[in-house]
């Protein structure tokens, strides 16, 4: 499965993790099954602190394998074989899963840890989606941190029964406890503010307490960006209203019409215009955080 420069690749990395961990591998007599195991195998043979434990029950989604530390029950799970795109999203989960810390916003992380609830999230992803792994990445982390949330990728090729129905239509899409929860690229800051009850009215009494805006631009695209900096330049208090920033252009690979911009991918732009927004000091706040601000 792995060749030599990524097992390489793959060793360096995996010497991180700090606490045992157990790899646990649902499979039956299917040639995709097989390729999971053998995947599993040459994972868990690069380090000590990897076990592996198969499972020919069907009390899952088969082929899939779940990632948890030693003695704990799994709630990160990849239903499919994790490679392509999503093979980021597998190294992260097994380092996470074994102690090493995240680099995401320590806030971010002690909200995540704080969630009140039971939050089962399945998200179906292609392993050919740019957008995708950032959902999944968010999602396992979530699930690593609480023990209230589950998080479960599933590759809709190898799963067109579920996919046609549950009328999956683009990916990523996310359910949160079997009932739809979003479509397209999510940050983790995104995902905690949707699900976090408290997030919206906290974030709103903290804006409650600034200064009145002289503009408020709604719509965080590259339109709304460009119309943030100008007014910002000029010295006026500005902030924005978006679902999220970027908008669609968050869900763009390549780029091609952009003015004065040859090539450029959606990701990478949307970066650009929120560091140049930020520099200017223009506030970004999505749509409910507005709403409590301002009713």
């Amino acid at each position: 499965m792995l060749d030599a420069n990524i097992k390489k690749q793959l060793d360096t990395y995996l010497q991180n993790i700090v606490n045992p961990i157990e790899i646990t591998v649902s499979v039956d007599e299917s040639a995709k099954a097989k390729e999971l195991l053998n995947l599993c195998q040459e994972i868990a043979g690069l380090n000590d602190k990897i076990s592996l434990k198969t499972l020919t029950d069907g009390s899952e989604r088969t082929p899939s394998m779940a990632i948890a530390p030693v003695g704990e029950k799994p709630r990160v799970r990849f239903a499919g074989i994790p490679m392509g795109h999503e093979f980021t999203s597998l190294v992260l989960a097994l380092l996470q899963s074994g102690g090493y810390p995240s680099k995401a916003d320590a806030e971010l992380i002690e909200q995540a840890r704080q969630l009140q609830g039971e939050f089962h999230f399945e998200t179906y992803i292609s392993l050919s989606c740019q957008n995708c792994p950032d959902v999944v990445q968010a999602l396992n982390l979530m699930a690593i941190l609480n023990p209230n949330v589950t998080s479960v990728m599933i590759d809709g090729a190898l799963f067109q029964e579920e996919v046609t129905e549950r009328q999956i239509m683009a990916v990523p899409t996310v359910l949160l406890n079997g009932k739809p929860f979003g479509q397209g690229r999510m940050t983790l800051k995104e995902i905690l503010s949707k699900v976090d009850s408290g997030a919206a009215q906290r974030e709103a009494a903290a804006l409650s307490e600034k200064d009145p805006y002289d503009v408020l631009i709604v719509g965080g695209g590259p339109a709304g960006a460009a119309a943030a900096i100008y007014a910002a330049r000029k010295g006026i208090r500005t902030g924005i209203v978006a679902e999220r920033f970027g908008g669609q252009v968050m869900d763009t690979v390549g780029i091609e019409n952009f003015i004065s911009v040859n090539y450029t991918e959606g990701p990478k732009l949307v970066a650009s215009l929120e560091q140049h927004v930020k520099e200017y000091e223009v506030d970004i706040m999505d749509n409910q955080r507005a709403k409590k601000a301002t009713s």
